[in-house]
């Protein structure tokens, strides 16, 4: 199995924070900011968009490790955006650096990893669970 991969491929994510995207709705917290766990999304959605286009229909890739710091508060209405970077490949296992931004500073970094998977295969092995 060849795919169209290197390393240096940046994917990004955007998107406003809405009140749904707040660690208060989330559950995360009492705070009506942008959530922890939404960030890591933002960044697992900017490294899925670096590189699950250069795989096809019959591959994907789903995320199995990711380490992060969230440094910065953001309110609602402000527009916040994932930044991720190829790093490495090992086999099927695609290691990432991630960063968020808001409108102002950076709010989050780390590393992320996914996995390259056959989504009929994936799929089937999860059905007969």
């Amino acid at each position: 199995m060849e795919f169209n991969l290197k390393v240096g491929l940046e994917g990004i994510a955007e998107k406003i924070v809405t009140e749904d995207d707040t660690a208060a709705k989330f559950g995360s917290g009492n705070v009506h900011v942008f959530a922890t766990p939404m960030m890591i999304g933002l960044m697992e959605n900017a490294a899925l968009n670096a590189v699950d286009k250069e795989l096809g229909k019959e591959h994907a890739t789903v995320g199995i490790h990711v380490d992060v710091k969230h440094l910065g508060a953001t309110p609602v209405g402000m527009k916040v955006k994932g930044i991720a970077k190829l790093t490495k490949i090992d086999g099927k296992k695609l290691y990432f650096d991630v960063e968020a931004y808001d409108e102002e500073k950076l709010i989050g970094k780390g590393t992320h990893t996914r996995y390259i998977i056959n989504v009929e295969e994936f799929l089937g092995k999860i059905n007969r669970k």
